[in-house]
C-alpha cells in the first residue's frame, strides 16, 4: 500500500525490528540445559513499527519510516506492515546492514530479558523523515530517539519546528539502553515537541532522579508541551498547561510487557486524531497499552477500536490530580 493510495494520518519514524520471542518459561536455562517453551514466535517490533501496527488495528492510516536490511527479516518487516494495512513506502532498504533483531526472553514472574542487534536502524536520518513528511500527515511520531545515531538532534529539532509550522503535531519517545549523556540530545528537541512520552526508567537515566512527578515537571521546564511518564504496572503521570494527573492501570492478565509503551503511545495518537481531551487521550492510551500485555509479542493482544470502547465502558481508570 502506498501513500498515494490512501491519505496518511500519522508517520511513525524510528526503530524497526524483527523480534524473536518465547512464551513464558519456568527459568533461564543453565549452561547446556534445554528449557521448553510453548511457542517461539517471530513478530515485528521496534518503536515505530509497533506504533504503526497498533494504529492500523485502531483504524488509523499510518506510515512507518525506518530502515531494514536486504534480507529475509527486512522482507518480513515490510510484508507484515503491508498485510496489517500500514504504509511501508518509507521503510528503506540499507544494503550494507542487516535488519535489526531482538531476542526477547520471557520468564514467569520476571521482567523480560533482551538480546539485540542494532542493524540498519543505525542509518536512519532526518532526510528519511523528510521523505515521509511528503505524505502530509497530521502527526509525526518519532520512536526510539537516543538509540538512532544518525538521527542528529539539532536537525530533528529543525524538522519538528517546520512540521509544527505546517500544523503537524510532533510526538517523541526515546530508548535509553544504559547510562549516558542523553540530556544534551534532548534539549534542542523538547521545545519543539508537543507530546513527550518516556517511561520512568528512561527518564531516570536522562535526568538522574527517580520521582516520576519531578521527572514530568523537569521535561516541561525543558520545553515539552505535554509530558506523559509511563510507569508500567504503576500507571503513568501526565503534566501540561491544563493538567497534572496520576493514572492507575486497567485490570488485565499480564503475559508479556513487550511493546506496552509503544501501544500506549499509539492509543494517545488515536485519541489526538479523534479530537479527544487530554484525559480521554490518556484513558484510551492506557486501555490500548493494557491490551498489549495480555499476549506474547507487541501486537497480538491489541484491542480493536470497538473492543477498547467496550473495555473502557466496563472498567474505570483511577485518575487523581496532583
Amino acid at each position: 500500500m502506498s501513500s498515494q493510495q490512501t491519505e496518511v494520518q500519522v508517520v511513525c519514524a524510528g526503530v524497526v525490528v524483527a523480534d524473536h520471542l518465547c512464551t513464558p518459561i519456568e527459568h533461564i536455562p543453565a549452561a547446556g540445559e534445554l528449557v521448553m517453551a510453548d511457542d517461539l514466535p517471530v513478530n515485528i517490533g521496534g518503536c515505530a513499527a509497533n506504533a504503526g501496527m497498533v494504529l492500523a488495528k485502531l483504524g488509523v492510516r499510518a506510515a512507518v519510516c525506518g530502515k531494514v536490511g536486504d534480507d529475509i527479516f527486512g522482507r518480513f518487516v515490510r510484508e507484515t506492515l503491508e498485510s496489517a494495512g500500514v504504509d511501508s513506502t518509507y521503510v528503506a532498504v540499507d544494503p550494507k546492514h542487516a535488519t535489526s533483531q531482538s531476542l526477547i526472553i520471557n520468564v514467569k514472574g520476571q521482567d523480560r530479558r533482551f538480546i539485540h542487534s542494532f542493524g540498519a536502524n543505525r542509518c536512519l536520518t532526518v532526510e528519511d523523515i523528510d521523505n515521509a513528511l511528503l505524505a502530509n500527515p497530521r502527526i509525526l511520531y518519532v520512536g526510539g530517539f537516543l538509540i538512532l545515531p544518525s538521527l542528529d538532534a539539532s536537525a530533528l529539532a529543525e524538522r519538528f519546528a517546520l512540521a509544527r509550522k505546517r500544523g503537524i503535531i510532533t510526538m517523541l519517545d526515546v530508548a535509553t539502553p544504559g547510562p549516558a549523556d542523553y540530556l544534551r540530545h534532548l534539549k534542542p528537541i523538547l521545545p519543539e515537541t508537543d507530546v513527550f512520552l518516556p517511561n520512568t526508567d528512561e527518564a531516570r537515566l536522562i535526568l538522574g532522579f527517580n520521582d516520576a512527578l519531578d521527572q514530568a515537571l523537569a521535561f516541561r521546564d525543558l520545553g515539552a508541551k505535554r509530558v506523559v511518564i509511563t510507569r508500567g504496572e504503576h500507571g503513568a503521570v501526565a503534566v501540561s498547561d491544563d493538567l497534572r494527573v496520576t493514572l492507575g492501570t486497567y485490570p488485565v492478565n499480564y503475559v508479556d510487557g513487550t511493546g506496552g509503551g509503544d501501544s500506549f503511545d499509539a492509543g494517545y495518537v488515536a485519541g489526538l486524531l479523534e479530537g479527544k481531551s487530554e484525559l480521554d487521550c490518556l484513558r484510551l492510551a492506557s486501555a490500548i497499552g493494557a491490551s498489549c500485555v495480555r499476549k506474547v509479542g507487541t501486537t497480538a493482544g491489541i484491542f480493536s477500536r470497538a473492543e477498547a470502547e467496550a473495555f473502557m465502558a466496563q472498567h474505570v481508570l483511577d485518575i487523581s490530580n496532583w
